[in-house]
């Protein structure tokens, strides 16, 4: 019995489909965890849908990508010139965010990219002149901007990327490919129409992998149920049962990604009440779990274990039984499942 990846195939693709249509010459990004599919799923769709690049986060990643994709592997992560260096095939492209890198990568493909508000990595404006002579040491595949989620000052993601066109240009250094990253369809649009003559590309893993919600469902198959009244003690810990129901373990744990939650930007008295309100019931050891049992999510009993997750479920809800499963709402990029079935 596992934590399994339930994947509606057919609107999964016609979601990836609608992206691919919406940026012509898409870029698609296979990095992490494989967005909670695993590289070698994401390299078969690639390939299916006709990709001749494909773009991961690490050297590491593309070493081990070589094997499961046949066109270009595009590294995000910038060269560094004290890196590890790890074997590569002539068909891996290198980022490179510095004067200094694009002279350490003689003769190799490298796409340049640039300090957009992000404020990450980046060549400057200060820098372009000197960007001459260095490219002629490399092929260039082009340069590259990476853009923020949000724009909380009111400013434009195009005049961004449009700024950037005419430093690169007033600079005469060559616009014949753009990429970009965190651009609506119909800004994508507007930058293909400004400038006919770039070839622009849109790197994109979230919106393309994981926009439709409703094509994934997780769900973890309940492995044991014990009957518990109030006041009995259980588990690792010897904690008390808060009222009758029934302890469920369920497959899922701390290996799987269950129970590990990355930080979240808040914005808002709402959002921040929420913040508030569950760290003052995880200093009385109430965590809500991600598993949903009877329409409603339902408290651990205790923090998960490696493999498993013990559950409490109250007398008023359906009883669970060994087998069944429950619906779990987990976040793609740091969930690894036992198995992924297509339905």
């Amino acid at each position: 019995m596992a934590l399994t990846l339930y994947v509606d195939t057919d609107r999964w693709r016609a979601h990836q489909l609608s992206v691919i249509q919406q940026y012509p010459g898409i870029v698609p990004v296979c990095k992490g965890n494989g967005y909670g599919f695993g590289h070698e799923r994401l390299a078969d769709e690639a390939t299916r849908f006709g990709s001749d690049i494909l773009a991961v986060g690490t050297t590491y990643e593309a070493a081990r990508m070589k094997d499961f994709f046949g066109g270009d592997l595009l590294v995000l992560t910038p060269f560094r010139k004290d890196e590890e260096p790890v074997p590569l095939p002539d068909r891996a492209i290198r980022s490179v965010s510095s004067v200094e890198g694009v002279g350490l990568m003689r003769g190799a493909r490298v796409v340049i990219e640039v300090m957009s508000s992000m404020k990450r990595h980046g060549v400057t404006e200060e820098d372009l002149p000197k960007l001459h002579a260095a490219i002629d040491e490399v092929r260039l595949e082009g340069f590259a901007i990476h853009l923020p989620l949000d724009r909380t000052d009111g400013s434009d993601a195009v005049d961004e990327v449009i700024n950037w066109m005419d430093r690169l240009r007033a600079a005469r250094l060559p616009l014949d490919t753009m990429f970009v990253s965190h651009l609506g369809p119909d800004e994508f649009a507007r930058l293909q129409q400004q400038f006919p003559r770039t070839n622009f590309r849109a790197r994109i893993g979230t919106r393309l992998w994981l926009g439709d919600h409703t094509a994934t469902e997780y769900r973890g198959s309940i492995l044991d149920v014990t009957r518990v009244t109030k006041a009995d003690r259980f588990g690792y810990r010897q904690q008390r049962a808060p009222g009758d129901g029934w302890l469920v373990v369920v497959a899922g744990g701390t290996s799987h990604g269950v129970g590990l939650e990355s930080p979240k930007a808040m914005a808002g008295m709402t959002s921040r009440a929420k913040g508030v309100a569950r760290a003052g019931l995880a200093t009385v050891n109430r965590h809500l779990s991600p598993y949903l049992w009877g329409g409603k999510q339902r408290w651990f009993a205790e923090p998960p274990h490696m493999q498993v997750s013990i559950l409490f479920v109250p007398a008023d809800a359906p009883e669970p039984k060994v087998g069944e499963e429950l619906t779990a709402q987990l976040r793609h990029t740091t969930t690894m499942v036992d198995r992924t079935v297509d339905r």
